[in-house]
């Protein structure tokens, strides 16, 4: 089969990933080999080619997967062949640590990332176990369900975790691709949407949407925000959430590592009044399983531009 291959951590620009001929793998007694028909592009492969984010090397790259079920291992029981799955970034966990009983897979120590330390979606064909797949609905394209899965699941979880509630006010710092699909959940569940971006573009794109307001990160919101979400890769946007949140409100950091650091946060000023700075750490299956359906219900389609496979690189 046809895979682009990153055989070393390189500049994005130097062209890093290389197309090649490898085996098809086969799987394993619990797992389903799938033939991918979409795979998105993610921020955390920039990361990852770069070396931020340290993959197992070499690496097919790719966690925002779509295909179908082409072969099953001898004790599968929750696919069909035919059936079209998803496979997102959480490619398995232990299943026994306090982490994995409780829900958390996430958090597991033995934590596994498809695309990062087993092969991914940039290639025709891939395993996983069938615990670590899901079912699409029928109403997204291939290409509108990849960044589903990761930018939406991962974007979902954001929500959840701040906390925010129908009618309240969000702010949301930065307008990207898991951003533009946040925003349609949260209008889906009635909340007022300030949308903070540099980019003139990004804004247009989120009053578009349906934004109640605009602006940028260090402009005066026409009231405070109850709940954050910042998915900007830089620390100076900490404080200026903090500054407009309301007291007892909530701000999510939603990336794996700020580029910047967080300035000095004056506690007084910026902290006090039971304000609270939340992380988010990958996603669990649980928030894939329970977006995905409602994502549907929405209805949510996202913004994508197609590639060849042997054009991964441009894309």
């Amino acid at each position: 089969m046809k895979a682009q291959i990153l055989q070393e951590i390189s500049p994005v620009e130097s062209r890093p990933l290389k197309l090649a001929d490898i085996s098809i793998p086969e799987p394993k007694a619990k797992e389903i080999l799938v033939k991918i028909s979409a795979c998105g592009v993610c921020h955390t492969e920039l990361d990852e080619i770069e070396g931020r984010l340290q993959p197992k090397l070499p690496i097919v790259l790719g966690h925002e997967i779509i295909g179908r079920v082409e072969s099953l291992g001898s004790e599968v029981t929750r696919f069909s062949i035919g059936e079209r799955v998803g496979i997102a970034w959480i490619y398995s966990a232990c299943g026994k640590c306090r982490f994995c009983r409780e829900g958390n897979e996430n958090l597991c120590p033995d934590f596994q990332g498809t695309g990062c330390h087993a092969n991914g979606g940039y290639a025709q064909y891939m395993v996983v176990s069938e615990d670590f797949a899901y079912l699409i609905p029928d109403r997204f394209s291939d290409s509108q369900a990849a960044p589903l899965l990761c930018a939406g699941a991962i974007g979902f979880r954001d929500l959840r975790l701040s906390g925010i509630k129908s009618g309240q006010t969000l702010g949301l710092f930065g307008f990207g691709a898991s951003a533009h699909i946040v925003i349609q959940v949260a209008k889906y569940w009635k909340c007022k949407i300030f949308a903070f971006s540099r980019s003139e573009e990004h804004r247009r794109l989120a009053r578009k949407l349906g934004a109640d307001w605009t602006g940028r990160a260090e402009d005066e919101p026409p009231q405070k925000i109850d709940c954050a979400i910042d998915f900007t890769p830089v620390g100076e946007t900490v404080p200026h959430a903090l500054r407009v949140l309301e007291k007892g409100g909530r701000l999510v950091l939603a990336v794996i590592r700020k580029r910047s650091p967080i300035p000095p946060l004056d506690y007084t000023r910026l902290l006090w009044d039971e304000k609270e700075i939340k992380s988010v750490a990958n996603v669990t299956r649980k928030d894939a399983q329970d977006f995905l359906p409602l994502a549907a219900d929405i209805p949510i389609i996202p913004e994508v531009q197609e590639f060849k496979l042997e054009e991964a690189n441009e894309a």
